[in-house]
Protein backbone atom coordinates (compact mmCIF):
# COMPACT_ATOMS: atom_id res chain seq x y z
CA UNK A 1 0.00 0.00 0.00
CA UNK A 2 1.10 3.36 -0.97
CA UNK A 3 1.94 6.22 1.64
CA UNK A 4 -0.87 7.71 0.20
CA UNK A 5 -3.28 5.38 1.02
CA UNK A 6 -1.82 5.21 4.73
CA UNK A 7 -2.43 9.31 5.30
CA UNK A 8 -6.28 8.73 6.32
CA UNK A 9 -4.71 6.17 8.94
CA UNK A 10 -1.56 8.39 10.41
CA UNK A 11 -4.10 10.99 10.93
CA UNK A 12 -6.67 8.70 12.70
CA UNK A 13 -3.39 7.65 14.39
CA UNK A 14 -2.99 11.31 15.66
CA UNK A 15 -6.24 11.11 17.69
CA UNK A 16 -5.15 8.41 19.87
CA UNK A 17 -2.25 10.97 20.64
CA UNK A 18 -4.60 13.95 20.91
CA UNK A 19 -6.32 11.70 23.47
CA UNK A 20 -3.38 10.89 25.37
CA UNK A 21 -3.18 14.45 25.80
CA UNK A 22 -6.19 15.37 26.93
CA UNK A 23 -6.05 12.72 29.44
CA UNK A 24 -3.68 15.21 31.52
CA UNK A 25 -5.17 18.20 30.68
CA UNK A 26 -7.85 20.29 33.17
CA UNK A 27 -10.76 20.08 31.89
CA UNK A 28 -12.11 23.99 30.20
CA UNK A 29 -9.02 25.20 30.00
CA UNK A 30 -7.37 26.60 27.17
CA UNK A 31 -5.22 23.65 26.39
CA UNK A 32 -7.58 21.77 26.81
CA UNK A 33 -9.98 23.02 24.28
CA UNK A 34 -6.90 23.31 22.21
CA UNK A 35 -6.10 20.03 22.45
CA UNK A 36 -9.71 18.74 22.24
CA UNK A 37 -10.95 20.92 19.36
CA UNK A 38 -7.38 19.63 17.50
CA UNK A 39 -7.86 15.99 18.27
CA UNK A 40 -11.73 16.29 16.79
CA UNK A 41 -10.26 17.87 13.56
CA UNK A 42 -8.68 14.82 12.86
CA UNK A 43 -12.05 12.85 12.69
CA UNK A 44 -12.61 14.56 9.94
CA UNK A 45 -10.17 14.51 8.21
CA UNK A 46 -9.31 11.34 8.34
CA UNK A 47 -12.58 10.21 6.26
CA UNK A 48 -12.54 12.89 3.71
CA UNK A 49 -8.75 12.09 3.06
CA UNK A 50 -10.52 8.07 3.44
CA UNK A 51 -12.89 9.08 0.46
CA UNK A 52 -10.68 11.76 -1.37
CA UNK A 53 -7.65 8.93 -1.52
CA UNK A 54 -9.48 6.76 -2.51
CA UNK A 55 -8.28 4.97 0.35
CA UNK A 56 -10.78 3.37 2.61
CA UNK A 57 -10.21 -0.02 4.12
CA UNK A 58 -11.57 -2.24 6.61
CA UNK A 59 -8.60 -1.38 8.85
CA UNK A 60 -9.25 1.92 8.38
CA UNK A 61 -12.60 1.57 9.86
CA UNK A 62 -11.99 -0.46 12.47
CA UNK A 63 -8.99 2.11 13.74
CA UNK A 64 -11.36 5.30 13.14
CA UNK A 65 -14.14 3.34 15.47
CA UNK A 66 -11.63 2.51 18.44
CA UNK A 67 -9.99 6.19 18.34
CA UNK A 68 -13.43 7.84 17.93
CA UNK A 69 -14.07 5.23 20.96
CA UNK A 70 -10.75 5.94 23.70
CA UNK A 71 -11.33 9.91 22.40
CA UNK A 72 -14.73 9.85 23.92
CA UNK A 73 -14.13 7.50 26.88
CA UNK A 74 -11.46 9.67 27.61
CA UNK A 75 -13.37 13.26 27.38
CA UNK A 76 -16.05 11.73 29.13
CA UNK A 77 -13.81 10.33 32.30
CA UNK A 78 -12.51 14.30 32.24
CA UNK A 79 -16.07 15.79 31.73
CA UNK A 80 -18.01 13.59 34.19
CA UNK A 81 -17.61 15.42 37.71
CA UNK A 82 -18.52 18.62 35.94
CA UNK A 83 -21.59 16.82 34.09
CA UNK A 84 -22.73 15.12 38.14
CA UNK A 85 -22.02 18.66 39.39
CA UNK A 86 -24.83 20.64 36.90
CA UNK A 87 -27.30 18.07 35.01
CA UNK A 88 -30.32 17.55 36.74
CA UNK A 89 -31.80 13.91 37.64
CA UNK A 90 -33.87 13.96 34.37
CA UNK A 91 -31.17 14.14 32.02
CA UNK A 92 -29.55 11.30 33.88
CA UNK A 93 -32.59 9.61 33.16
CA UNK A 94 -32.80 10.38 29.34
CA UNK A 95 -28.92 9.05 29.48
CA UNK A 96 -29.54 5.60 30.86
CA UNK A 97 -32.78 5.00 28.66
CA UNK A 98 -30.33 5.84 25.79
CA UNK A 99 -27.82 3.72 26.67
CA UNK A 100 -30.00 0.57 27.53
CA UNK A 101 -31.70 0.75 23.81
CA UNK A 102 -28.51 1.29 22.23
CA UNK A 103 -26.68 -1.18 24.04
CA UNK A 104 -29.68 -3.68 23.40
CA UNK A 105 -29.88 -2.13 19.48
CA UNK A 106 -25.89 -3.38 19.53
CA UNK A 107 -27.00 -7.18 21.26
CA UNK A 108 -29.78 -7.70 18.38
CA UNK A 109 -27.52 -6.64 15.74
CA UNK A 110 -24.49 -8.80 16.90
CA UNK A 111 -27.29 -11.76 17.19
CA UNK A 112 -28.50 -11.29 14.04
CA UNK A 113 -25.51 -10.17 11.96
CA UNK A 114 -22.44 -11.94 13.73
CA UNK A 115 -20.70 -8.64 14.44
CA UNK A 116 -20.58 -5.30 15.78
CA UNK A 117 -23.23 -2.46 13.93
CA UNK A 118 -23.52 0.42 13.80
CA UNK A 119 -24.81 2.72 11.32
CA UNK A 120 -23.34 5.95 9.62
CA UNK A 121 -27.00 7.42 10.18
CA UNK A 122 -27.72 11.62 9.48
CA UNK A 123 -28.86 11.47 12.86
CA UNK A 124 -25.58 9.41 14.35
CA UNK A 125 -23.60 11.89 12.60
CA UNK A 126 -26.17 14.96 13.95
CA UNK A 127 -25.63 13.24 17.61
CA UNK A 128 -22.17 12.78 17.31
CA UNK A 129 -21.67 16.45 16.30
CA UNK A 130 -23.92 17.81 19.59
CA UNK A 131 -21.50 15.13 22.05
CA UNK A 132 -18.71 17.04 20.72
CA UNK A 133 -19.95 20.42 21.43
CA UNK A 134 -21.00 19.56 25.11
CA UNK A 135 -17.62 21.13 26.45
CA UNK A 136 -17.78 23.91 24.45
CA UNK A 137 -21.44 24.94 26.14
CA UNK A 138 -20.44 23.71 29.87
CA UNK A 139 -18.75 27.15 29.69
CA UNK A 140 -21.71 29.11 29.06
CA UNK A 141 -25.55 29.34 30.43
CA UNK A 142 -26.98 27.18 27.85
CA UNK A 143 -24.72 23.86 29.42
CA UNK A 144 -28.35 22.21 30.19
CA UNK A 145 -30.57 23.17 27.68
CA UNK A 146 -27.86 21.99 25.18
CA UNK A 147 -27.16 19.12 27.36
CA UNK A 148 -30.74 18.08 27.09
CA UNK A 149 -30.97 18.69 23.40
CA UNK A 150 -27.81 16.52 23.14
CA UNK A 151 -30.01 13.51 24.69
CA UNK A 152 -33.12 14.09 22.65
CA UNK A 153 -30.72 14.00 19.56
CA UNK A 154 -29.08 10.78 21.18
CA UNK A 155 -32.68 8.70 21.68
CA UNK A 156 -33.76 9.52 18.25
CA UNK A 157 -30.56 8.27 16.74
CA UNK A 158 -30.41 5.54 18.98
CA UNK A 159 -34.32 4.38 18.27
CA UNK A 160 -33.63 4.44 14.82
CA UNK A 161 -30.48 2.43 15.06
CA UNK A 162 -32.54 0.02 16.78
CA UNK A 163 -35.32 -0.10 14.76
CA UNK A 164 -32.62 -0.35 11.53
CA UNK A 165 -31.22 -3.60 13.12
CA UNK A 166 -34.79 -4.84 14.00
CA UNK A 167 -35.92 -4.46 9.93
CA UNK A 168 -32.96 -5.20 8.43
CA UNK A 169 -32.35 -8.17 6.48
CA UNK A 170 -28.79 -7.05 6.21
CA UNK A 171 -26.36 -4.96 7.74
CA UNK A 172 -25.48 -2.15 5.92
CA UNK A 173 -23.07 0.74 7.51
CA UNK A 174 -23.76 3.12 5.10
CA UNK A 175 -27.52 3.51 5.06
CA UNK A 176 -28.98 6.95 5.96
CA UNK A 177 -32.33 6.58 7.62
CA UNK A 178 -34.87 4.54 8.47
CA UNK A 179 -36.18 6.10 5.13
CA UNK A 180 -33.06 4.40 3.43
CA UNK A 181 -33.96 0.57 4.04
CA UNK A 182 -35.39 -0.82 0.57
Amino acid sequence: MSFRKNIPNIVTSLRFLGTFIILFLEPLTIPYFAAYTATGITDLLDGFLSRRLNAASELGARLDSVADLSFYTVSLIKLLPILREILPGYIWIMVAIMLAVRILSYIIAALKFHRFAAHHTWLNKITGVFVFAVPYFLVTSFDVPFCFLVCLAGILSTAEDFFIHLTSSKYDPDIKSVLSIG
